[in-house]
């Protein structure tokens, strides 16, 4: 029995050895399968290269085409005017000035010219003018921190604790954020003023936010009423405690003057100090309610504006940048005529094999 105690022990070195050339075999492949992805691409590399050493006179080309077509239009196409402002939302309006904007693009893409001429209140020559709405919020990424981290203050600790910054910005609106950019483009430039202020008196002029600004601004005054009540209060207050101190000074005693207030029962005494303290925050409460009004006196307003005449302009977007014509037109022929040959070329590659099919 003793000789058959070895076995196990040899089976297990047996299975091991196994186990680490599987190993072995897959890492193995496992970098050759690398090896290959990267091989690929590098002959794919070295491939397009000479595809495009192959061609370059004809992109050349194209690109001397597209930098004339583009002198060309830029010389002959009749200038294009646009101007631009940034507006201030004191309340929600948000959606109701993306909306206003989308419909204002709808009748210049319909050419209704009539009932754009009674939206903005300006002449039909001027209505027929206008070729573009646009509008957009400005904002900065860390004015989108601020902005969620506001929110998290809103929620219970547990729950704010689940939120994610991605989520957040994804459920937040464009036309949430406090400032907006508006653009108008246009042949004419003579009009922008116009348009930019019937655009925020249409605003304005929105019964439910009046309504809004109304119950905003009594709540205020109120509170501000009731503060500058509160103020003369305790100046007269401060006044009788000063008097008492001089008083108490005159007379050479050596205790504290004290004043007893009797507030519904319970009387504390005061000390100046804290009548100061008290005037200096009912002070500042004052100044930020009478900021607030400030604010609340305008649904929306207009914060900063490009020239009224408006800018020529000349640019071309590609890929998020702007260019100037004669660049956007070379590259979008240069681009062109690459994808034109490369399909001309795989066309060719599937010829070879038309025969074995």
């Amino acid at each position: 029995m003793s000789k058959d105690l070895p076995q196990p022990q040899q089976s297990e070195e047996v299975d091991l050895g196994q186990l680490f050339k599987l190993i072995g075999n897959a890492f193995d492949k496992l970098f050759r399968f690398i090896e290959s992805i990267f091989t690929k691409f590098f002959l794919a590399f070295v491939w397009l290269v000479f595809f495009v050493k192959k061609h370059i006179l004809k992109l050349v080309i194209a690109g001397v085409v597209g930098v004339v077509l583009g002198v060309v239009l830029e010389k002959t196409s009749e200038p294009v005017y646009k101007s631009y402002i940034t507006v201030k939302q004191n309340y929600d309006t948000g959606e109701n000035l993306y909306n206003a904007i989308s419909y204002y693009n709808d009748l210049v893409k319909q050419e209704d010219i009539g009932t754009l001429k009674e939206a903005l209140g300006i002449k039909s020559d001027e209505a027929a003018s206008i070729s573009d709405f646009e509008i957009e919020s400005v904002i900065s990424e860390n004015q989108k921190l601020k902005e969620f981290d506001d929110y998290l203050q809103t929620l219970d600790t547990s729950l704010a604790k689940t939120v994610v910054y991605k989520d957040f910005l994804k459920n937040l609106k464009d036309y949430s954020h406090q400032y907006q950019q508006i653009t108008i483009k246009a042949k004419e430039r003579k009009n922008f003023k116009t348009v930019f202020n019937k655009i925020i008196s249409n605003i304005d002029s929105n019964t439910y936010f009046k309504r809004e600004q109304t119950k905003d601004l009594s709540e205020l005054k109120e509170q501000a009423a009731a503060i500058s009540k509160s103020l003369i209060k305790s100046d007269t207050l401060l006044a009788v405690y000063q008097k008492a101190i001089v008083k108490s000074a005159e007379s050479n005693n050596d205790f504290q003057a004290k004043i007893t207030i009797d507030n519904k029962g319970n009387e504390s005494s005061t000390k100046e100090f804290e009548l100061y303290a008290k005037d200096l925050e009912l002070r500042q409460d004052l100044v930020e309610i009478e900021r607030k009004i400030a604010n609340k006196e305008h649904i929306i307003e207009i914060t900063s504006s490009k020239q009224d005449s408006g800018t020529i302009d000349d640019k071309e977007e590609f890929f998020g940048i702007w260019v100037s014509p004669k660049i956007y037109y070379a590259l979008i022929l240069t681009i062109l005529t690459f994808i034109v040959l490369l399909g001309l070329n795989f066309v060719k590659f599937l010829e070879r094999y038309k025969n074995r099919i």
